[in-house]
């Protein structure tokens, strides 16, 4: 028998793949009403996600359990390819955002805050960090493994932890509580006529617009079912998974909450940069507390955090990717490995990509609405994604009730119905509310922003039916 995992490990295994700093001031930009924007991700997205995936990953474990068998089993290889596909791609259009994050605290550590606005240098950084993680994975370099550990504990975890305990400091000594002021809130959610300014803990919504928002910050909540494939190496899966995912979503609740909400106690919304507020947020604390020397110091960390998230996953979903070129559902030349073992083409066609999204920064005058366009696009998606998910679970409840499965949504298939169903209704308003830009955000054109979004999810989407459509018996043999 192999070694069993406890509740606690694969409970941090799973927070440590969903919880990210540089959602904060995306959520703090919405000030009191980000506590409804992350109930709403938890209950009807988050918990959801993670049973189903529960259920998913201990019925398929033997075959690997990933996402591509899932949909696969419930609908074939035309739509497993299309999601492991959906899975891999959207990390591609996420590289530009998280390393967006990086350069906004790069530019606190060389002590030019200002270079945070400036989208030829957001750009210029992501290219350069981009290709150099990609050259290094190539390369088979363990240094991919030691920035990636270092990267989570130190640019994480512990600015986490600090802008939290800064947090309830300066709320403990008296200082203006920003999310509390109606002028900042009122100019990021819009003034109606006849009703006063004052903070919300419910969104103002005047429109779909208004809760553009819950896109992205959906997407912070993602990847949940990452680790699901684990869950049958419990003692009781059955009842210790949903353990699990009770627990991670706590902590991952809690993290998103009070590090949030420090943000918007210390920074006005208006004022909150998307891609720079975390270190707008620092800056000022460390101010106030006579410690500003320290501000570069959190930056590089910071920086050395997302650095080392993107290092993690460069590698990681192009490897499933592999396998499905050798399975001949791609185009064999993107099977090619080189010297090291490491999936060089694919590697390459993902660094293309990444290279033209990050042209958004060079032609986009605000940063902040590149970095919102690509989550946005990124979030697309992973919703489709997450929607053939559920809709596999319900269609192999129904088709194979007798599979073994070491976890079952409580309830039979009424219950898995309701788990699902509400977890579809969450994944479908997210993706209807994507394509509206964002009220509190200077878009400029708002067609040019729905086509953005609309084009990137056509185009992602089709591009998996379109290959397999076209796919040759002699793929799979050339593959192998």
């Amino acid at each position: 028998m192999g070694k069993k995992i406890s509740v606690f490990t694969l409970s941090m295994m799973t927070v440590a793949a969903v919880v990210s700093l540089r959602g904060l001031p995306m959520m703090a930009k919405e000030g009191l009403s980000l506590i409804f924007y992350i109930l709403f991700s938890t209950i009807l997205f988050l918990i959801p996600a993670s049973l189903v995936a529960a259920e998913l990953g201990g019925a398929f474990s033997d075959k690997g359990g990933g996402v591509y068998t899932w949909v696969t089993e419930a609908f074939g290889s035309r739509w497993g390819f299309t999601a492991i596909w959906l899975q891999w791609i959207q990390n591609v259009v996420w590289y530009p955002t998280v390393l967006g994050f990086a350069a906004s605290c790069l530019a606190y550590c060389f002590m030019r805050p200002a270079l945070a606005e400036n989208g030829v240098y957001t750009g210029a950084v992501i290219l350069v960090c981009y290709w150099l993680a990609t050259g290094l994975t190539l390369a088979g370099s363990n240094v991919s493994s030691f920035i990636t550990k270092y990267g989570v504990l130190c640019g994480t975890v512990l600015p986490g932890v600090v802008i939290i305990v800064l947090g309830l400091l300066w709320i403990d000594q008296g200082n203006p509580i920003a999310f509390l002021d109606p002028a900042p809130l009122a100019g990021a959610a819009g003034h109606v006529a006849h009703s006063g300014a004052h903070a919300r803990l419910f969104p103002h919504i005047t429109g779909l617009g208004s809760v553009a928002f819950l896109a992205g910050i959906i997407l912070l909540f993602a990847g949940v079912e990452v680790h699901a494939v684990h869950a049958n190496e419990l003692k009781d899966p059955a009842r210790q998974f949903p353990e699990c995912m009770f627990l991670a979503a706590a902590v991952i609740f809690l993290l998103f909450m009070l590090g949030s909400l420090a943000v918007a106690a210390v920074v006005p919304a208006a004022d909150i940069s998307l891609t720079a507020g975390l270190m707008q947020a620092f800056e000022r604390l460390f101010n106030t507390f006579g410690i500003g020397f320290l501000t570069p110091i959190m930056g590089l960390l910071a920086a050395f955090g997302s650095i080392g998230g993107v290092m993690s996953w460069v590698g990681g979903p192009s490897r499933g990717l592999l396998e499905t070129a050798r399975q001949g559902e791609i185009p064999p030349f993107m099977a090619k490995v080189n010297r090291n073992g490491v999936q060089q083409n694919i590697l390459l066609i993902q660094a293309v990509i990444v290279s033209l999204l990050a042209a958004l920064y060079f032609i986009m005058d605000n940063v902040s609405v590149a970095f919102f366009v690509l989550s946005a696009m990124t979030v697309t998606l992973y919703l489709v994604m997450y929607i053939l998910m559920y809709a596999a679970a319900i269609r192999l409840r129904r088709t194979r009730p007798d599979l073994p499965r070491s976890y079952k949504v409580p309830g039979g298939l009424p219950g898995m119905w309701l788990v699902a169903g509400t977890g579809l209704l969450g994944v479908l308003f997210s993706l209807v509310v994507g394509f509206f830009p964002p009220t509190n955000l200077p878009v400029g054109n708002p067609t040019l922003y729905v086509g953005l979004v609309a084009g990137g999810m056509v185009v992602f989407v089709g591009l998996p039916l379109v290959i397999n459509a076209s796919k040759k018996p002699g793929w799979r043999q050339a593959g192998k």
